[in-house]
C-alpha cells in the first residue's frame, strides 16, 4: 500500500495539496498488484526449425530451463550428431575401440555445439528477429538477456575444456587452435559467399582430434578424412541454407545456397562426390579393408539420393534431406569400426 501521513495533510494549505499529492505519488508510487492467474502458462512459441519430436518433450521442460535448452538446440539433435561423427571417424580410423572415448566425444560435441549455437545467437540476435524461422529463438524473443546467454556459453566452453583435458595436452592445444575459426564463423556470412567452408573447417576438426587420441599423431589419412568432412559439410549445409534463401537475400546474408542458386544441385553433387573420393582415399591410406569400402559405396548411393530428389524451393524437403545426413555418419563409423 502507498505510505499515508494523515497528520501532515492537515498542516498543508489547500492550494498546496495538489503538489503534495504529486510529490507523494512520485516518491511512493502505488503498487499495482497483478491479478492471480491460476491457469497453466502455455509453452513459449518454439523456433520454426524445432523438430516435431523435440516439441513434444520440450513441453515438460521447466520454463526456467527452456531458453537454455533452445540455445543448445537440444530440440534439434542432428546438429550435435553431425559434430560428433567426425570425432568418431577419427577414433575408428585410428583403431580405437574404447567406448568411453566415443561417449566423451559425444558429450563434448553436445556442449561445444551448444556453445557455438549460443555464440551464433548472440551475434545474430538482431538478424534472427527478422527471419521467420528464427525469430522465436530465446534472444530475439526476449526469453533471456545477452549476459545470461554469454554466461551460459562460457559454462558450456568450460565443460568442453574438461573433456579435452581428459584426452591430454595435445588435444587441448588442437582444440584451442580451432576456436579461431569457431569464433569467426558467425561473421563469415556477412563478408563471404562461402560461410559453409568455415563451418566445415570447424565441424570436422574432431576427425583430427579423434585420430590423435587413437594414435597420438596426424597422418595423411587424417588430413584426407578431415577434408572429406569439410566437403560433406559444405554440401549438407548448402541444402540447409536453402530454407532461408529469401530471408537471407533480404537482410544481406551470404551463403553458397544464394551464390549457386539454380545450380545448387550439381554443385552439391560435386561436394558430395569429392567427399566420397576422399573418404575412400582415407580408408585406403589407413589400410582399412572391405567393410570401409562398402561403407563408402553406401555413402555414395545416399549422396545420390539426396541430390537427385532435392527440391531447393521446398523448405520441408531441404530440412528432411539435411537431417538424413546422420545416416552418413553412422555408415562411415560402422564401416571403419568393423575392420577392427
Amino acid at each position: 500500500m502507498t505510505a499515508q501521513f494523515p497528520t501532515l495533510k492537515f498542516l498543508i494549505p489547500v492550494q498546496q495539496k495538489t503538489h503534495y499529492a504529486i510529490a507523494m505519488n512520485h516518491y511512493f508510487p502505488p503498487k499495482k498488484i497483478p491479478p492471480i492467474n491460476r491457469d497453466p502458462q502455455p509453452l513459449p512459441a518454439l523456433p520454426a526449425d524445432s523438430s516435431a519430436g523435440g516439441a513434444v518433450w520440450l513441453e515438460r521442460v521447466p520454463p526456467l530451463l527452456l531458453p537454455y535448452v533452445l540455445l543448445m538446440r537440444l530440440d534439434r539433435p542432428v546438429g550435435f550428431w553431425l559434430l560428433a561423427f567426425p570425432c568418431w571417424w577419427g577414433l575408428a580410423l585410428g583403431g580405437n575401440l574404447q567406448v568411453e572415448n566415443y561417449l566423451l566425444f559425444l558429450l563434448g560435441a553436445i556442449v561445444m555445439r551448444g556453445a557455438g549455437c549460443t555464440l551464433n545467437d548472440i551475434i545474430d540476435r538482431e538478424l534472427d528477429a527478422t527471419v521467420e524461422r528464427t525469430r522465436n529463438r530465446p534472444l530475439p524473443a526476449g526469453m533471456i538477456s545477452v549476459s545470461q546467454a554469454a554466461f551460459f556459453m562460457l559454462l558450456q566452453l568450460g565443460l568442453g575444456l574438461l573433456v579435452a583435458l581428459y584426452f591430454g595436452r595435445l588435444v587441448v592445444i588442437l582444440a584451442l587452435a580451432i576456436m579461431v575459426v569457431v569464433v569467426a564463423y558467425p561473421y563469415m556470412k556477412r563478408i563471404t559467399w562461402w560461410p559453409q567452408i568455415f563451418l566445415g573447417l570447424a565441424f570436422n576438426w574432431g576427425a583430427v582430434l579423434g585420430f590423435v587420441v587413437a594414435t597420438g599423431s596426424v597422418t595423411v589419412a587424417t588430413i584426407l578424412l578431415y577434408v572429406a568432412g569439410v566437403f560433406w559439410t559444405v554440401g549438407y549445409d548448402t541444402i540447409y541454407a536453402h530454407q532461408d534463401r529469401e530471408d537471407d537475400r533480404l537482410v544481406g546474408i551470404r551463403s553458397t545456397a544464394l551464390m549457386w542458386g539454380a545450380d545448387s544441385k550439381w554443385q552439391i553433387g560435386v561436394c558430395y562426390g569429392a567427399a566420397s573420393l576422399l573418404l575412400l582415399a582415407a580408408a585406403l591410406a589407413a589400410n582399412h579393408g572391405t567393410a570401409a569400402l562398402v561403407a563408402v559405396a553406401l555413402v555414395s548411393l545416399h549422396f545420390c539420393w539426396q541430390v537427385a530428389g532435392l527440391q531447393v524451393h521446398n523448405p520441408q524437403d531441404c530440412l528432411m534431406r539435411f537431417r538424413s545426413n546422420r545416416w552418413i555418419g553412422w555408415i562411415v563409423t560402422l564401416g571403419l569400426l568393423i575392420n577392427h
